[in-house]
């Protein structure tokens, strides 16, 4: 059974940080892309940042510089380290990962930045 649970969520002031973290079951991340996704209110779900198989990493332009997506294959577990927080990066995050073609989510996870 597969299963994503994400953590680390809350309410920072601008300029603060979070640790969003991902525990998995059920995917194997070391052979399979994970990535973190955001959505804000009335916009649409966006990719944030990926990790593949190889370790490549990929951002959207807008977190660059600021946050790290990360792995920890012993505990199967995904990080996304944001740092400099802005009031716009404030969304519910959300894990995903997959099993070929099969799209599986986290519940997700608020991330709210005051300014």
């Amino acid at each position: 059974q597969v299963q994503l649970v994400e953590s680390g969520g809350g309410l920072v002031q601008a300029g603060g940080s979070l640790r969003l973290s991902c525990i998995v079951s059920g995917i194997n991340i070391r052979i399979n892309t994970m990535g973190w996704y955001r959505q804000a209110p009335g916009k649409q779900r966006e990719l944030v940042a990926d990790i593949s198989r190889y370790g490549i990493t990929n951002y959207v332009d807008s977190v660059k510089g600021r946050f790290t997506i990360s792995r920890d294959s012993t505990k199967n577990t995904v990080y996304l380290q944001m740092n400099s927080l802005k009031p716009e990066d404030t969304a519910v995050y959300y894990c995903n990962g997959a099993i070929g073609p099969l799209p599986y989510w986290g519940q997700g996870t608020q991330v709210t930045v005051s300014s």
